[in-house]
């Protein structure tokens, strides 16, 4: 059993890196439906459950502190990548299918669990806008969420059930329906030539900004995102405080706007912000999972049917919205799983329209990222109210 809290810290990022190794090696396509972090929840939970670290001062300590502080420093890293000026270039038509994905998403979860609230305890609220968080953005989000409506490590458990099941089915039934996109834009009545040509001007873009990362880059941006860290938590306990708006809440909403500002200077240029911000999320997700036990994932078939009452109601309002708008099978596809799959698989969907039109869903995710949060966070106020 471990006592201590830096072998505490070593094993979970020792183990994290074991299942990312894993899933770049492997072959296999149990990966795409089944990502590395989720793994890394469940795999954390299992040995969390069988005692193999015990929650004694020490780690505990390690654990909080750890978790507080990077969240701030991931979450501005993750947003450097979201350059509003070229998220502006997709065009009208592709924000309006973006934001008609997000806002039916939250009409989902709002609908959803004023349906299912008798069914769940009283603080789930918290849990579903985690989730939507997720949904809208991704898992950093979540975390942000959590983090800032002080969720309980043991209740996420559940989100992250439900992000895997319904995630994975959603996404092979959007890569099944790529075979009737003439159809659904013949019955929507949508042009896809100025789709086809911002995804070549995106993709030329791209390849003009690729760089090999270097020591420097990795230890100035390790460096930043570390301080405006310290800054966001030292401005969020100024902040005032309500039942809502706690200091969690406000070192989220800071680090989230310092993100999108530093994403339109040269800061942004500098590669490595990527990885960087993905060795703190899974070691964030690897704390998290440690506190939590399987023995309290006892209503997990009502939060995966809930899941798809989600899904349906998204399905349903993001094909009137396609209707009304003129929207194609693609911006509305890649619109959708941009929120709900993130940077991870909107690219997939993109690819199997076009190779060509692989950036926009790249950019359309990283959206996701901006509003994420935000969005997570008035759906829980919404519930909260339910």
């Amino acid at each position: 059993m471990i006592t201590r809290g830096f072998t505490y810290v070593a094993f979970l990022i020792f183990f994290a890196s074991m299942l990312v190794l894993a899933e770049k090696k492997s072959k296999s396509k149990f990966f795409n439906y089944v990502p590395a972090i989720v793994l890394l929840y469940f795999g954390a939970m299992l040995l969390s459950t069988f005692g193999v670290w015990q929650n004694n001062e020490e780690i505990t300590a390690v654990y909080k502190g750890l978790k507080d502080n990077l969240l701030p420093a991931m979450i501005f890293l993750m947003l450097l990548r979201c350059d509003m000026r070229k998220i502006l270039k997709l065009g009208p038509k592709m924000l309006i299918g973006f934001f008609s994905a997000t806002i039916s998403i939250m009409i989902g979860f709002i609908v959803t669990y004023a349906l299912f609230k008798g069914f769940f305890e009283a603080d789930t609220w918290k849990a579903f806008a985690a989730l939507c968080g997720s949904w809208i953005g991704g898992t950093a989000n979540m975390v942000a969420v959590q983090s800032a409506l002080n969720l309980p490590d043991s209740k996420l458990g559940y989100t992250l059930l439900m992000d895997s099941i319904n995630y994975s089915i959603w996404v092979m039934f959007l890569l099944w329906l790529v075979s009737f996109a003439p159809k659904f834009n013949k019955w929507t009545k949508s042009d896809t030539k100025l789709i086809d040509e911002i995804g070549e001007k995106l993709n030329q873009d791209n390849e003009s900004m690729r760089k090999e990362i270097e020591f420097a880059d990795l230890i100035v941006l390790l460096g930043l995102s570390l301080f405006v860290a310290a800054i966001s938590i030292y401005l969020g306990g100024l902040m005032p405080k309500s039942q809502f708006f706690q200091g969690s809440t406000w070192t989220v909403l800071i680090a989230t706007l310092l993100g999108i500002l530093f994403a339109m200077t040269p800061v942004a240029k500098i590669p490595g912000s990527s990885p960087l911000s993905n060795i703190m999320l899974y070691t964030i997700v690897a704390l998290i999972a440690s506190r939590a036990n399987f023995s309290e994932l006892t209503k997990a078939p009502l939060y995966i049917a809930a899941g798809f009452v989600i899904l349906g109601i998204h399905a349903l309002l993001l094909t009137l919205a396609a209707k009304v708008f003129k929207l194609d099978l693609f911006t509305c596809g890649v619109a959708s799983l941009a929120n709900i799959g993130g940077v991870a698989s909107a690219p997939i969907l993109a690819a199997s329209y076009s190779e060509a039109l692989v950036p926009i869903g790249v950019l359309m995710a990283l959206m996701g990222y901006i509003v994420g949060s935000g969005g997570g966070l008035l759906v829980g106020k919404i519930l909260s109210i339910l």
